[in-house]
Formats: C-alpha cells, sequence, structure tokens
C-alpha cells in the first residue's frame, strides 16, 4: 500500500522533486539535499537552475530582511529572474544608499548587504557577474577619472568584499563597468536610481557552453522590489 502510494505521489510531483528523489536513492548522502524549501545546509549539492531560480531569490529576500536598517533600504534593492539568471540591484539615492556620493568606497549599509549576498551566494557552485553603472551626469572630481572608472570602482570593490566573506575566489568571473551606457531610466538619465550595481547568479551551464555573458546587461525592466510598494524616484 505504501509502494502504490509513493508512485502515485511521484506522478504528480514536479520534475525537479522526481530528480531529487530519484538521486536519493542513487546517492542518499548527496543528492538528496536538492529537496526542501531551504537552501540552508545544502552547500555545493544545491544546483540553481532554470527550475529552481525562485527558490534562491526567496532565500536572498528572507535573509536581506535580517540587515540592520533594512526598512530604509528595501526600496533600493530589486531582484528579477532573467536569461541570464537571477540580477540583483543594488540602487543608489540622491543623497547616496550603498556608497558614498562619488566615491568607489561602500558605506556601512552597502557593506552589510554585499556581506550578507557574499554569504548566502558563497554556498553555490553558480558563478557570478558584478556590474557597476553610474547615470549620465558627468564625474566631475578630474579628467583622469570618470564615471567609466566609477562604475568598475565599484563593482571591484564589491567583488573584494564578498570574496572576503564567502564567495569562492574564482566564483566571481566577470566584473563590468557600464558608466551611463545602461541606464535603467533611459528616459531619466540623471535619475538616481541609474547609479547602481548589479550582481547576477548565473545559471549552470554544460561543459563546453559558455554563460550569457552580458546579454542581460541591456536596460533592465524592473523585477521584483522588496518593498511592497514600489518607491518614488528621489530627486536628483
Amino acid at each position: 500500500m505504501m509502494a502504490l502510494f509513493i508512485v502515485l505521489w511521484l506522478t504528480n510531483a514536479s520534475k525537479p522533486i522526481r530528480e531529487a528523489v530519484a538521486g536519493y536513492f542513487k546517492d542518499p548522502l548527496g543528492t538528496s539535499t536538492k529537496v526542501g524549501s531551504s537552501m540552508a545546509g545544502v552547500g555545493d549539492n544545491f544546483i540553481v537552475n532554470k527550475e529552481n531560480m525562485d527558490l534562491l531569490k526567496q532565500q536572498l529576500e528572507k535573509a536581506i530582511r535580517e540587515v540592520p536598517n533594512f526598512d530604509k533600504l528595501k526600496d533600493h534593492i530589486e531582484m528579477t529572474i532573467t536569461n541570464e539568471g537571477l540580477r540583483i540591484e543594488l540602487m543608489e539615492s540622491a543623497k547616496g544608499t550603498f556608497y558614498d556620493i562619488g566615491s568607489p568606497n561602500l558605506n556601512t549599509d552597502g557593506r552589510d548587504i554585499v556581506v550578507v549576498l557574499a554569504q548566502e551566494l558563497g554556498k553555490l557552485p553558480n558563478r557570478l557577474a558584478i556590474e557597476g553603472h553610474t547615470d549620465a551626469k558627468s564625474y566631475s572630481k578630474g579628467r583622469n577619472y570618470s564615471n567609466w572608472e566609477l562604475s568598475a570602482d565599484r563593482a571591484n570593490a564589491a567583488r573584494r568584499l564578498m570574496q572576503m566573506n564567502g564567495v569562492g575566489e574564482n566564483q566571481v568571473t566577470q566584473v563590468r563597468g557600464f558608466a551611463d551606457q545602461r541606464l535603467r531610466k533611459a528616459a531619466a538619465p540623471m535619475d538616481p536610481s541609474n547609479r547602481r550595481i548589479s550582481v547576477i547568479v548565473q545559471y549552470m551551464v554544460k561543459p563546453g557552453e559558455e554563460a550569457a555573458g552580458g546579454a542581460d546587461a541591456a536596460p533592465v525592466a524592473p523585477g521584483t522590489n522588496m518593498s511592497d510598494s514600489k518607491p518614488a524616484a528621489p530627486p536628483h
């Protein structure tokens, strides 16, 4: 009777669950950890792909809510599942949110968020790409430093902190600095939300294949904001 029940349950189960159950009987100590509603404790056995990326998104949203000052930051954090993977956007305000204004240095709130992301994403085997973006306002502190340098330096600052807090040495495969060439709001090039960094958790690919490699670096449609409602654009 129990065997019949299990067969009927598996017939109606989703593909990831069927694969995980099959994996359990092949390796009871390994792939069985794919089953569950949390990433906690799964280690390198948890591989994020197109079928379970939403699970990672939910786990990150839960972890970020524990960050100090979350209520102040939630309107500036957005997660979107794209063709490349999960895109996590940390968007600036007119007064600065995650970085000191005009500086590549993360402030306290920025460090808190990036460290939490690093601790969660470091559990995965998935590759990461980190992007820096600016608005269209010219950088004013000297001719030898522009929005190109600022966007790349901010992305690199995030990479360094992430690798100090759980992300593997070889997990970050791309650091991209786009200056103002990939605006979130093309119709409002000076909008502060154009100033942002993006962390992309890329889908796992088969050997010999390459990830999207920036296919989603084009203007990004809004995704799920950490706030219950969309924030109003702050004045520049």
